[in-house]
């Protein structure tokens, strides 16, 4: 830039260039304005525009999954693994991200496989449609099992608390009910077909879900 030179940024043009890449930076002169158009910064990924059957094949084999497993991994139909799979066209969409993805981080897979139940009794704690938590429980030896997948302590079940204790467990249960205290309560039983007070009860029928948010329960027997 020449001596007596200021650049600034070029107001209502500014705005247009920018959807261009670009951006109007204007130079004043004692004898006038310049204007320059300056290339902004673009974001590049290692995202790779395709990837191919054998590719596909070869990370589902690393993951040690069948066509079955993964397709339930991934979140499609068997068939589209095996079209995948036979397939001489190169794959795009958004599975050649996720290929990407496991390709260099295969151990993700193991982060996004559930445990195995091994209480007669499991509650998955959704909010909206993320699994924040897994409780799993026996009710005769009052045991009580608990798996966090989201960092977000609001968005647990137990919050903070890792290692709930049957009476925790119980708590969480009327949490996620009407309270017993509340007005016409007999009348809300009967609406649900319940002959008392009981929070599995309840939330069988009503899923745990309450009016202030946006958290539901999931149960497996």
């Amino acid at each position: 830039m020449k001596s007596g030179q200021k650049w600034k940024n070029g107001g209502a043009d500014d705005a247009r260039h920018h959807f261009d890449g670009k951006i109007t930076l204007i130079c004043h002169q004692n004898d006038g304005l310049i204007e320059a158009e300056v290339a902004l910064m673009k974001k590049e990924y290692l995202t790779p525009g395709y990837t191919t059957s054998q590719e596909i094949k070869n990370v589902r084999e690393q993951l040690k999954l069948t066509q079955r497993e993964f397709a339930d991994f991934v979140g499609v139909s068997k068939p589209t693994v095996e079209r995948w799979e036979s397939g001489k066209e190169q794959v795009r969409g958004p599975i050649v991200l996720l290929i990407e993805i496991l390709r260099r981080n295969p151990e993700l897979e193991q982060a996004f496989t559930l445990p195995q139940r091994k209480t007669p009794l499991r509650l998955k704690y959704y909010y909206r449609d993320m699994l924040c938590s897994i409780i799993d429980v026996n009710d005769m030896t009052r045991q009580v099992i608990l798996y966090n997948y989201t960092d977000n302590l609001l968005f647990r079940a137990f919050g903070k608390n890792e290692h709930p204790s049957y009476e925790d467990y119980e708590a969480f249960l009327e949490s996620r009910c009407f309270p017993r205290s509340r007005d016409k309560m007999k009348l809300m039983l009967k609406e649900y077909d319940l002959p008392f007070y009981d929070p599995f009860l309840i939330i069988e029928k009503t899923g745990g879900r309450m009016e202030e948010d946006e958290f539901h329960l999931e149960i497996e027997r």
